[in-house]
């Protein structure tokens, strides 16, 4: 057995030195970039634009359009007015916080909008929570998902107990 496999190594040796070179074959010819010099520029240097490519027209436009903040609008755009106090905002402003999925950036935008106290958003109907959930941006659909108005009822009532039975402690 010996004698035959000292026989055989080479051809196994040759073998596996046409196998690593094949691969490398395919993985060069895979490449997605090659560089070629034709000596006009260092490669580095050239750009496929001074080749004769036509520049990108949505970029081009993109880079020639005025400033968004510049631009002058036709028509005044209707700047949506904050909502009424349905009931009367206490003197010192409820913990919004305490209510699930309300964060600090969530409390200074409702402060924003008029909104400081439990009772407020305990009394909200269906058309205020489609209208403030509007203004909210990127927290828009939090009113409905963490049951704000449910919430902010038990919490307006003082029932802590209610409250920590179906939503836990906070904070």
């Amino acid at each position: 057995m010996s004698l035959d496999l000292s026989a055989a190594l080479p051809l196994i040796l040759l073998g596996l030195a046409l196998l690593v070179v094949a691969v490398w074959l395919l993985t060069r010819r895979n490449r997605k970039a090659k560089v070629v010099e034709d000596g006009s520029a260092p490669a580095l240097a050239r750009d496929v634009l001074d080749e004769g490519a036509e520049k990108a027209r949505r970029n081009q436009a993109l880079i020639d359009a005025a400033p968004a903040a510049v631009k002058v609008m036709a028509e005044p755009v209707p700047v949506p007015m904050p909502m009424p106090a349905p009931t009367p905002a206490p003197a010192a402003a409820d913990d919004l916080t305490r209510i699930k999925g309300v964060g600090p950036k969530l409390v200074t935008l409702l402060g924003e909008l008029g909104i400081t106290s439990y009772a407020q958003i305990a009394a909200w109907s269906d058309a205020d929570v489609e209208r403030i959930d509007a203004q909210l941006g990127r927290f828009k659909g939090r009113i409905t998902r963490d049951q704000w108005i449910e919430q902010a009822k038990l919490l307006a009532a003082g029932d802590e107990v209610a409250f920590t039975d179906k939503f836990g402690r906070n904070g």
